[in-house]
Formats: structure tokens, C-alpha cells, sequence
């Protein structure tokens, strides 16, 4: 019995033996349970910063497209509240800017909460417009989506966390950013030589904008520049810049302003509120590196079609939405759309309900298309036709505008305005359609008012607007047809 009971201890020493030797799965994925070599460790390290530096990037990306916007404006018109640009001949390839509406007339100014307080925008009636934080996340649509219907009203915008009082009389929105961003589009008359911009600017030169608990004898009198025919560059930054510019908003803004799970993700690039802004020069390295990289991800992510096709407009058309059928805020059922959203704010700007919603009669919508009907890339070097059936579903207007792929600017070329729009004398056919082109030079017989210059060798994307889009188009029984390479 002894030798029995000493044999069953050896065996259960040696099951008890071979089994310490097995180790945790985690453990066998991670040098064996061992430190790593320095070397690899602070490798590592340096990829983990690089790729949080790279979603900083994405998710900043709404931030840093206004911050431009603002910087190049104030830089040529000057700051302030009073101070409304109005881009009164209407916006040219000269103003880069993405995807700006040539077909309109823009009034666009930048507010600080912080120094003003709350602020009072009277807006003018049939303005087409919007105030959004600088996430651009939408405060309000002004206008016929917006709560006074296209009647024009007195627009409230109080500071984030704002506890004084907020008389009646107002319509009252709360931003979660001090700075704020005004885009007013006013919308043009046809003359008797095309789009007439006299009306536009003069209803966007109505606003009025003045602190809430200033007296009149002490605003300073509304300033309208006229910003058409300058030369602005109103884009992000696309070096070093971007971080120190990102780091000056973080500071600025209260902690409510960025969730904080994104703020964490900045910490970790060294970027936190109050705190100095230091990087190594290996980390400087790394987000010179991700300034540079980060933009060319979101654009093969645009370049490439999602799996699910939610980006597509139509079941047989290359038609894009930009929204890809989501809220203003790239909100799906059950998670934030980062893809769309990133994407969106590399070639554009501004987003609200009123671009998403299917408002009957009162929407826009913007269908763009990147490829032709056989699926290749449009490229400047080729001539296309864009057919468009007769009875196009826009109660307002409609327009037709050329963009540069990368940043959403218009392609600069002698046709400084490349875009055509329903006020101008296009020739129509005979059935009511419009036929559109698209070339490095202007096909033999066609009219200049269905044609737009492209620039040889370069890529370009359309959009087709529809402002006071009708049923026709959300029930899909109108569609453009896809743009056609002329062999």
C-alpha cells in the first residue's frame, strides 16, 4: 500500500510538473512571458503614438476645416462680429474653399461666445443657412428647415454653459463650443443675361449681429466686404501647423466641447488643455509623418466603395451621397459613421439637417459623382456629356458644379466659375432635357452655357445640386443619367 501511495504522489508531482509548463496563451503571444528587448518595446511605443496622432487626425478633421476657414478670412477681411464677407459676384476657383456653391451668394462669419457672449443674429428672410459649433455638429437650420420658415427672425446664440438670463422674443440655441460659424446662403434671380445676384445681396445685407446686452448707441455698424475676386486660401492645414493649431482650440474651448475618450486620445499625442505642447523631436517626427498620411488614408478610403454601398444614391447609377444615407451627424442606427464622416470634411464643409432630411419642396440635396457610366475616374484629359431628363425636381434651382478630387477647391482654369445652374440661357432639347459637357475645350456646336472647362491630366468630381428638392427625386422616378465618356 505504501509503494502504491508513493507511486501516485510521483504521478500527481509530474501531471502537477507538465502542467506549469503550459503557460497563458497571452504569455506564449508575448515573448514568453518575458520583457521585451528595449529596442522593440520603444518601437512599439512610437507606433502606438503614430497611429493615435493618425486618428487625431480623423476625428479633429471638422475643427481644423472651419479653423482654416476662419483663418484665411479673418486674414484678409478682418475679425469680428459685425464683420460678414458676402461673396457678392458670386464664389470663384480663386477662393479655395471645399466644394463651395458658385451658384449662390455666400455670407459666412466666424463668432467667439467667449468674448461676446451671448450674440443675436438677425436673420433675413429667405436666407438658406445654417450655425453650426466648430465641430460643426448644427446648432440650427435658418431658413425654411429652421424654426422661423423662411420668415427671418431673431436667432439667440448663447456660450457653452451660459447661466444668465434669456429673455423671450428669440429663437434660443446653445452652443458647445465658443466659437461659432455663420454660413448664410441668399439665393439668385434670372436676369436677362443669366444668374442676377442684385436681390441675393441685397437680402443677405439685412443680417445684423450684435451682442445680446449691448445698447444700440455702442454696436459698431454691420461691415459687408465684398469678398469675390480675391484670392483666399480658407483651407486646413497641411503641415505641423494642423497639431499647433488643434492644440490652440483645445485650449481654448471648455472641457464639455470634446468628449473624453477623444480627449484622451489627444493626451496621448501630448495634447491636453492647459498643458505645455512638447513633442520629442521623435514625436514631431511622427505627426509630421501623420500629417501627411492621415489625409492620403481618408482619401483611398473614399477612392475605395464601401461593402455595404450605403454611399451609392441610386441601385444603377455611380451617383455618391456624401451622407451615405445617414444623419447630419453620420449617426446610423447603432454607431458613429467615422468613415463618412472623416471623408466628408476632406473635401467639404458644413453640415445640417436640411442637407439630409427629405424635406419636400424645401431640402437640397447633392448627388456627386466621381466615375463615369463605364466606372473609370473622370480626368480633365477626356470630354463627357451629363444628361439631364427633363423636369429637373428642384422648386428653387438647380446647378451643376466641377470639383479638384483631393480638397473639394473648383479647378481653376479661364472659366473662373466652373458651374452651370438653372438661371443661366442653357440651350434645352427639344423634350424638355439638358445636356451638359465636361472637356479641356469646349466640343463644336454646344453653347457655352452647357459647358464647363476641366484641366488636362487632372481628376475631378461633379456635383449636381437640387435646392427645394421635390418628390420626383425621393421617389427616384427622376435621375440624372450617368456622365458618359465622348469616344
Amino acid at each position: 500500500m505504501k509503494s502504491k501511495s508513493v507511486f501516485m504522489a510521483c504521478l500527481l508531482l509530474s501531471i502537477t510538473a507538465a502542467f506549469a509548463q503550459e503557460k497563458s496563451p497571452l504569455i506564449k503571444q508575448i515573448n514568453n512571458g518575458n520583457w521585451l528587448p528595449q529596442a522593440e518595446a520603444e518601437e512599439l511605443v512610437n507606433e502606438l503614438y503614430y497611429q493615435r496622432a493618425i486618428y487625431a487626425y480623423q476625428m479633429m478633421q471638422p475643427v481644423m476645416n472651419v479653423i482654416g476657414m476662419r483663418d484665411g478670412s479673418e486674414a484678409v477681411f478682418g475679425k469680428g462680429y459685425n464683420i460678414l464677407p458676402v461673396w457678392k459676384d458670386r464664389m470663384d476657383a480663386r477662393c479655395w474653399v471645399p466644394t463651395p456653391n458658385a451658384d449662390v451668394v455666400y455670407s459666412m462669419n466666424y463668432f467667439d461666445l467667449k468674448e461676446t457672449g451671448p450674440l443675436v443674429v438677425a436673420a433675413p428672410p429667405n436666407v438658406i443657412g445654417m450655425f453650426t459649433d466648430f465641430f460643426q455638429r448644427t446648432i440650427t437650420d435658418v431658413g425654411a428647415v429652421g424654426p422661423d420658415r423662411a420668415r427671418g427672425g431673431l436667432y439667440l446664440l448663447l456660450p457653452p454653459g451660459y447661466d444668465g438670463h434669456v429673455p423671450d422674443g428669440y429663437f434660443v440655441f446653445e452652443s458647445k463650443t465658443y466659437n461659432v460659424f455663420l454660413f448664410f446662403r441668399t439665393v439668385l434671380t434670372k436676369g436677362e443675361n443669366g444668374p442676377d445676384a442684385t436681390q441675393a445681396v441685397a437680402t443677405a445685407e439685412r443680417t445684423r449681429i450684435y451682442p445680446l446686452w449691448k445698447l444700440e448707441k455702442d454696436i459698431p455698424a454691420m461691415q459687408f466686404p465684398n469678398a469675390s475676386g480675391k484670392r483666399l486660401n480658407m483651407m486646413y492645414p497641411t503641415d505641423y501647423t494642423y497639431w499647433e493649431k488643434m492644440k490652440k482650440f483645445v485650449d481654448y474651448e471648455p472641457i464639455s466641447a470634446i468628449d473624453f475618450e477623444l480627449r484622451g486620445v489627444l493626451a496621448s499625442i501630448g495634447i491636453v488643455k492647459g498643458q505645455p505642447f512638447n513633442p520629442t523631436v521623435k514625436q514631431k517626427e511622427l505627426l509630421n509623418k501623420a500629417v501627411i498620411i492621415a489625409p492620403k488614408m481618408i482619401f483611398a478610403t473614399r477612392q475605395t466603395q464601401r461593402k455595404d454601398t450605403r454611399e451609392l444614391y441610386y441601385t444603377d447609377r455611380q451617383y455618391l451621397n456624401a451622407w451615405v444615407g445617414t444623419t447630419a451627424e453620420w449617426q446610423q442606427e447603432t454607431y458613429l459613421d467615422i468613415d463618412a464622416r472623416m471623408s466628408y470634411f476632406q473635401y467639404a464643409y458644413s453640415s445640417a439637417p436640411a442637407m439630409v432630411m427629405r424635406a419636400i419642396g424645401n431640402g437640397s440635396k447633392y448627388p456627386n459623382a466621381m466615375r463615369d457610366a463605364d466606372g473609370n475616374y473622370l480626368n480633365g484629359s477626356n470630354t463627357y456629356k451629363m444628361h439631364l431628363p427633363k423636369g429637373i425636381p428642384a422648386l428653387a434651382f438647380w446647378a451643376v458644379t466641377l470639383y479638384n478630387t483631393v480638397d473639394g477647391t473648383m479647378p481653376e482654369t479661364d472659366q473662373l466659375i466652373p458651374s452651370r445652374n438653372g438661371y443661366e440661357n442653357t440651350t434645352i432639347n427639344e423634350d424638355g432635357s439638358i445636356d451638359l459637357y465636361f472637356g479641356p475645350t469646349k466640343p463644336e456646336g454646344v453653347s457655352e452655357y452647357n459647358f464647363i472647362k476641366t484641366i488636362k491630366g487632372q481628376d475631378f468630381l461633379t456635383a449636381l445640386r437640387l435646392y427645394g428638392s421635390d418628390v420626383d427625386f425621393y421617389d427616384q422616378t427622376w435621375k440624372p443619367d450617368d456622365i458618359v465618356k465622348i469616344k
